[in-house]
């Protein structure tokens, strides 16, 4: 019998909306982890402009073909959300040395209090320009965000 604790990494944010650099960085996550739980952190001083459930929507949909993806909400901190969901890593994407510098603080803080591990995957240099808040931007100017999300959805739903 395997004692091995399965690799369970929760990749955690609002994914307002989930981005081709999300999506980029959970996929080449895939051969690290047994499960990656994609953990949409629900806010109420954060004014969204999708919904929590149009969300989680659009994330089951682009992961639809993968059995080790699983889509949660949870409220609160989130290494607090890693202890009961099982998890034993936080996975974390980098786009650039402003986000090294921000997510090693966070990292190593969560270490402290959760005793759980960040993995960060640098994001491919084409995609390290694209943010879900560029991305909100341009949508709610009437621009075109096709290059930036998932064709599998269709933000106007």
């Amino acid at each position: 019998m395997d004692c091995k604790k399965p690799k369970i990494a929760v990749y955690a944010g609002s994914f307002d909306p989930i981005t081709i650099g999300h999506e980029s960085v959970i996929r080449r996550a895939l051969p690290l982890f047994d499960k990656i739980i994609v953990a949409i952190g629900e806010n109420n001083l954060k004014k969204n402009l999708f919904s929590l459930e149009q969300r989680a929507k659009w994330i089951k949909t682009i992961f639809d073909d993968e059995q080790k993806i699983e889509v949660q909400t949870y409220q609160g901190l989130t290494v607090d959300f890693c202890r009961t969901s099982g998890a034993n890593f936080l996975l974390r994407g980098l786009r650039n040395a402003a986000d090294f510098e921000f997510e090693c603080s966070i990292g190593q803080i969560n270490r402290k209090i959760g005793d759980i591990e960040t993995v960060f995957l640098l994001s491919e240099p084409e995609l390290s320009p694209i943010q879900s808040s560029i991305v909100r931007d341009i949508y709610q100017h009437g621009g075109n965000v096709s290059a930036f999300i998932s064709p599998k959805i269709c933000l106007e739903e």
